[in-house]
């Protein structure tokens, strides 16, 4: 028979390559994740990622013509902090007989970056009596897959909205299979990262989930506290824990890998003495009609407040109702709702300002301003002509 000729030969997993890269529908960098690199064997172990699971299948064969006893066979893996055993069974095979293999296959979930290196250590008897022993050394890196930052920001109330960067720092595309907050007992936790359309939910990274190299998402979470701990939320201070980020991917031949992020902690914004919020506010007001929020008063320090209330009036928003009016006294950690009525001279964007407490044990005046922003739009439309 013939045979093509050498300059035009190809393989099938080039041939599938070519064709991949070729056709102009097919995802950037998709020959790298399914056949293309199934026909190619590593000739080496390579780079391992953090969070992956390492398996290897460990083979001892009796090359010899001659019967051997009490095989041991060892597989340790020695990081930079420790060594670990992971062979399946720790016990002796009574004997081997020539052309035959004892079998194994270790697995080991990757939790430390650095160099690794499996040790396979054998140990057996030949029929002379004389014990022989020999080992074998394989060394592999574990890199860092992923890059995690996150940011925190305060909302007006006493939620917090979380948003993680993640970044793919390997060389190959990412399947991502989960990012997930669990949030610590304190909250509850709303994700963000999906639209609803039609009753069905939809990723709002789309439905081709993939990561590639160097790309970066954004993930959003919204924490808010539990009920048990709303009244507390407002008095916070320091450091507290928000949760932890849950990210599981795939990477080109289906290898699952995890990692979890440490405790996030951010700082709780500082209230100062007395914190005024806003529990209730209309989004958008009619030109020159009065309208209700409602305000939350939290005792912030550590004595006793008696407050009084003073409403000032700016060049668009004007108060209605009486100003210096007496809250009375306040506890400290407690909480106090007051509803106050206001109008807008102004159209357009319009900020609530002017709130004045006075803590008339000691004479100190707290000063609220842009607390708030209304829409005031006109409610009377001209007729057309």
């Amino acid at each position: 028979c013939e045979m093509s000729p050498p300059a035009y030969h190809m393989s099938a997993g080039d041939l599938f390559v070519r064709l991949m890269k070729d056709d102009p529908s097919t995802v950037k960098g998709a020959e790298t994740l399914i056949l293309g690199e199934m026909l190619t064997l590593p000739q080496n172990f390579g780079n391992i990622f953090l969070g992956e699971t390492f398996s290897s299948y460990i083979s001892v064969h009796n090359d010899s013509n001659q019967i051997v006893k009490d095989i041991l066979v060892k597989a340790d893996l020695q990081t930079s902090s420790q060594r670990l055993n992971l062979s399946a069974s720790n016990s002796a095979v009574s004997e081997l007989k020539p052309e035959c293999c004892i079998d194994d296959v270790i697995h080991h979930e990757v939790k430390e970056i650095g160099t690794h290196i499996l040790v396979c250590a054998v140990s057996y008897t030949t029929q002379m009596g004389e014990k022989l022993y020999f080992r074998k050394f394989f060394k592999f890196q574990v890199l860092k897959p992923l890059d995690v930052k996150t940011k925190f920001y305060n909302a007006e109330t006493d939620e917090v909205f979380l948003e993680a960067q993640i970044q793919n720092i390997t060389t190959s595309p990412m399947f991502m299979e989960k990012v997930s907050l669990e949030p610590s007992m304190m909250y509850n936790v709303t994700e963000l990262n999906s639209v609803s359309s039609d009753n069905e939910s939809e990723s709002t990274f789309g439905k081709m989930s993939y990561l590639q190299p160097l790309d970066t998402r954004q993930y959003l979470y919204c924490l808010k506290p539990k009920p048990e701990f709303a009244e507390k939320a407002g008095v916070i201070k320091g450091v507290t824990v928000i949760g932890k980020l849950d990210i599981v991917w795939k990477t080109n031949l289906g290898e699952r890998g995890r990692l979890q992020t440490s405790q996030l902690q951010r700082m709780a914004p500082g209230y100062g003495d007395v914190r005024l919020s806003l529990e209730l506010i209309p989004d958008t007001v009619s030109l020159e009609e009065p309208f209700d929020i409602t305000c939350k008063i939290t005792n912030c320090s550590e004595r006793t407040m008696d407050l009084e209330l003073e409403m000032c009036n700016t060049r668009s928003v004007h108060w209605c109702g009486v100003s210096g009016r007496q809250l009375g006294k306040l506890s400290p950690n407690a909480s106090l709702s007051i509803p106050l009525t206001l109008l807008s001279s102004v159209q357009g964007l319009q900020s609530i300002s002017g709130l004045r407490l006075t803590d008339t044990f000691l004479k100190r005046t707290y000063e609220y301003d842009d607390i708030a922003q209304v829409c005031v739009v006109c409610p009377y439309t001209s007729p057309e002509s």
